[in-house]
């Protein structure tokens, strides 16, 4: 039931649109800094995009990518995460739902199935987008550990995001609407960005996907252990409590 939710939703169209986006963005950067001289004859900005990476060749691409996978994936992942379990109380369905001889928990671990199928989906097809693109601009450096390490890369810095939009069902849940999940989300996001400048982002597990991503640059410390614990822990509290809050709540409408 979840998928054919999912399956006919305009927000799968929205979030398939953002990811080929960025990952047009991505190429463009790429194809920037192949010939900077070329770039600007044609209008582009090539000086700016120079600021973005520093090498045009399948490496810097896979790590560009992961680190979109970072930060625009704990907007659309978070999206995903808000419309599949605010959509119930903005739509009154949410009754329909509890009206059926299913756990709430087993709902709960659909909803939750889904979202993550959707996120790595998305994850997957930004990096087959990638493969293309960096085909089509020619780029240098192209092997196949090349390419397994992107990709491994990726699907890790995806999972961490995936983890840490747990909480955003609670609030969407709790908040009985899509507002107070977007609200946490923005608050998120907004909270990486601050404490990752201030150094403090491998304490902070919102932080923790776009540190190991590399996009504070090579020279920035990495997450560590504890910074992956954290991650871990997030979500599978953000799990927890939204399905104990589906089992628990007073749910009058």
């Amino acid at each position: 039931m979840e998928l054919l939710k999912a399956r006919r939703s305009r927000l799968s169209w929205v979030t398939f649109g953002a990811f080929t986006l960025v990952g047009a963005f991505g190429g463009l950067i790429m194809f920037i800094l192949q010939d900077l001289g070329r770039a600007r004859s044609l209008g582009l900005l090539g000086t700016k995009a120079a600021l973005t990476a520093s090498t045009a060749d399948w490496t810097a691409y896979f790590a560009l990518l992961g680190q979109i996978v970072a930060v625009g994936g704990a907007v659309l992942f978070g999206l995903v995460v808000v419309w599949i379990f605010g959509r119930e109380f903005s739509q009154d369905t949410a009754k329909d739902l509890l009206a059926l001889p299913t756990a709430r928990t087993t709902i709960v671990g659909a909803k939750f199935t889904v979202a993550a199928g959707w996120s790595l989906l998305l994850a997957g097809y930004l990096f087959l987008l990638g493969l293309l693109i960096g085909t089509l601009i020619g780029l240098p450096g192209w092997s196949a550990a090349v390419a397994l390490t992107g990709l491994a890369k990726l699907l890790v810095t995806a999972v961490l995001t995936i983890l840490l939009v747990t909480p955003f069902a609670l609030a969407a849940s709790a908040g009985r609407g899509y507002l107070p999940g977007v609200a946490a989300m923005i608050a998120a996001v907004f909270l990486a960005q601050v404490i990752a400048l201030l150094g403090y982002g491998r304490y902070f597990p919102w932080s923790v996907p776009a540190l190991y991503s590399g996009i504070a640059g090579p020279a920035s410390d990495p997450p560590g252990p504890f910074g992956f614990g954290l991650v871990v822990l997030v979500g599978v509290a953000g799990i927890a409590a939204t399905a104990a809050w589906w089992r628990h709540a007073d749910h009058d409408r």
